[in-house]
């Protein structure tokens, strides 16, 4: 389900001003956009009175002056030629402003995005974020490019008509002024009903962006356990609802836009041509003023209706510009750290000091986690699924923001170095690593221009990936597809290993990062591992106990406390939680019936 949200006016207004807030570094180019508007606005206004001196008195049978003719008939065409001209710059300009405006939102929504914590990930689907840096910023793009300028032109216009009408007849001009408010009210019902509807539609397409994100993501999942006909169905329906909220907007289109203004416009010209009819009963009328009267009605109601049709698109980006400044707003941002550039971690000492932890602030994972990994020394967390091992690591590498407690590195709070020494100086292996589009050295250097060629190849020889590497089409230079989809579970995880041993970090965490590959392989990262681990502090996620059994110390996690700690040689000998795992991993059939209890 959808929330239902609804934009008042005065969101909207608030929106708006915001939005136009981006033209702000664009002054000069809106200015000169907004001259040339002004100038080809002068020319639909100046058209008609030419037309009317023409009919009123030139156009008599039996007299033709040439020269006042010929006056006339350059004047119309050199105007409209020069008006041709001036609409090409002025829409170039126009589209030049809006690729400016959205080019930079653009960059600002990437960048919050950048910006925001893990929480905010783990409760909004991809296709949502998705939609809102692309179809959202293209539907306000519209706004930027026909909207605000047929608004303002439409502006120029209409005042330039009614200036022309009061000139040409003053009582008829004042009858024609009792449209602007009919006008007002079809535009203010209009902006009520359909920005509900945009907003459903909007959410609507985010829904569909998000499904079909999560269906490309796992669609080896869904082959497998025969998924199809399931997300066929869940994407039908969210199409259907996406369907229906367009149908609505088509109605409402269909009803206030062109219909609604047509029938004011017939009852503006019934008016006129009753005006002119009971008035030629008493005096004689010019058939020019007649003409352009007509022309201006017809003229004044172009701009309304070019005005009430861009309203659609208006509302659109209005509804745009909310779930995009909604994004820009989100205060669920990454862990606020110290800019302090002089505080930087030296020996890589950890400190775990009555550490507790809850995602949703009401069930704790973490309770008083307590301990202490000196410099050079490798900490292991095991125990079961969901016992607290990787909100350890979730909150070591400040993912996650926390309340109760602290976590100390060289004696000093984590939060008081710089987001960059952390990062620079923490190197982490994930269980399922991921790898970007480009080449396997890109991957393993990660763009950083201070980092040779050789030095690329030295970090792979270091985690033995170098010799599936150099069997590679390309070697080094060889194309990384999409998350690294074409190799081994085991190959990205070396790639992996190179990319953060190429780093250099003191202080090394693991979250299973042997799991994914085969015995062999494992032995030989077994061997770079310990020469990795000298000099550095290394916290480790296991599953399997065999490969943690050097560790310096063990801690072994449950319902998110540390029940146990020790060596492998201690922890074994207290018969505890850790000796019942590490019977079932080598098959302690003798004591299967003490396991079991």
């Amino acid at each position: 389900m959808v929330e239902k949200i609804e934009l008042s006016g005065r969101e909207q207004r608030k929106v708006l001003v915001r939005l136009l807030s981006y033209t702000k570094p664009h002054k000069r180019i809106i200015i000169w956009a907004f001259f040339l508007l002004l100038l080809t606005t002068i020319g639909d206004i100046v058209l008609p009175i030419l037309v009317a001196i023409f009919i009123d008195d030139y156009l008599q049978p039996g007299r033709l002056e040439f020269k006042p003719l010929l006056l006339l008939g350059s004047a119309y065409m050199g105007i409209q030629i020069v008006k041709a001209i001036l609409l090409f710059f002025q829409l170039v300009k126009f589209q030049e402003i809006a690729l400016y405006i959205i080019q930079q939102l653009r960059i600002d929504v990437f960048s919050k995005v950048q910006a925001l914590g893990l929480k905010y990930f783990d409760k909004t689907p991809a296709g949502s974020i998705v939609s809102r840096v692309t179809n959202d910023t293209e539907a306000i793009k519209d706004m930027f490019v026909t909207v605000i300028s047929t608004f303002i032109q439409s502006g120029f216009l209409l005042s330039g008509i009614f200036i022309a009408m009061f000139i040409l007849n003053v009582k008829l001009a004042i009858f024609c002024t009792i449209l602007i408010p009919i006008l007002l009210l079809v535009m203010v019902v209009y902006r009520k009903w359909s920005s509900q509807f945009y907003l459903d539609m909007r959410e609507r397409l985010s829904q569909l962006n998000a499904k079909l994100s999560e269906s490309l993501q796992g669609m080896s999942i869904i082959q497998v356990f025969r998924q199809e006909k399931r997300l066929r169905k869940e994407f039908g329906d969210i199409n259907e609802l996406h369907y229906n909220a367009g149908m609505k907007n088509i109605k409402i289109d269909g009803l206030l836009l062109r219909p609604a203004i047509d029938l004011i416009y017939i009852f503006a010209l019934i008016i006129v041509l009753s005006y002119f009819g009971i008035t030629s009963m008493h005096q004689s009328i010019q058939i020019g003023v007649i003409y352009a009267f007509i022309n201006y009605l017809d003229r004044f109601f172009e701009p309304v209706n070019q005005m009430m049709m861009r309203l659609s698109l208006y509302q659109q980006a209005i509804v745009a510009g909310h779930r995009v400044f909604k994004l820009l707003d989100e205060e669920e941002i990454a862990p606020a750290q110290s800019d302090d550039p002089h505080v930087s971690i030296t020996d890589g000492k950890i400190e775990f000091n009555n550490l507790s932890f809850s995602y949703d602030g009401k069930r704790d994972v973490l309770k008083n986690i307590t301990f202490t990994a000196n410099p050079g020394e490798t900490v292991a967390l095991v125990g079961h699924t969901g016992s607290g091992k990787s909100s350890i690591i979730n909150l070591l590498m400040r993912f996650y923001e926390f309340e109760r407690g602290e976590i100390f590195i060289d004696g000093k709070s984590i939060r008081d170095y710089s987001k960059s020494e952390l990062r620079k100086k923490m190197g982490l292996v994930l269980q399922d690593p991921f790898l970007f589009y480009g080449t396997v050295k890109d991957n393993i250097r990660l763009h950083q221009s201070n980092m040779t060629d050789e030095q690329v190849k030295e970090a792979a020889r270091f985690v033995q990936a170098q010799e599936f590497i150099e069997r590679l089409e390309d070697g080094y230079d060889h194309k990384v597809v999409e998350r690294g989809a074409t190799f081994s579970s085991g190959q990205r995880q070396l790639i992996a290993f190179a990319r953060t041993i190429a780093a250099n970090p003191k202080i090394l965490v693991l979250d299973e990062a042997t799991a994914n590959i085969d015995t062999e392989t494992e032995e030989a990262i077994q061997t770079a591992l310990a020469k990795m681990r000298k000099g550095r502090t290394t916290i480790a996620i296991a599953h399997r106990l065999s490969t943690i059994q050097d560790a310096d110390l063990i801690l072994v996690l449950h319902k998110g406390e540390i029940v146990e700690r020790g060596t492998h040689q201690e922890l074994l000998a207290q018969r505890g939680l850790y000796h019942k795992m590490f019977l079932l991993q080598n098959g302690g059939v003798e004591h299967l019936e003490d396991v079991a209890n």
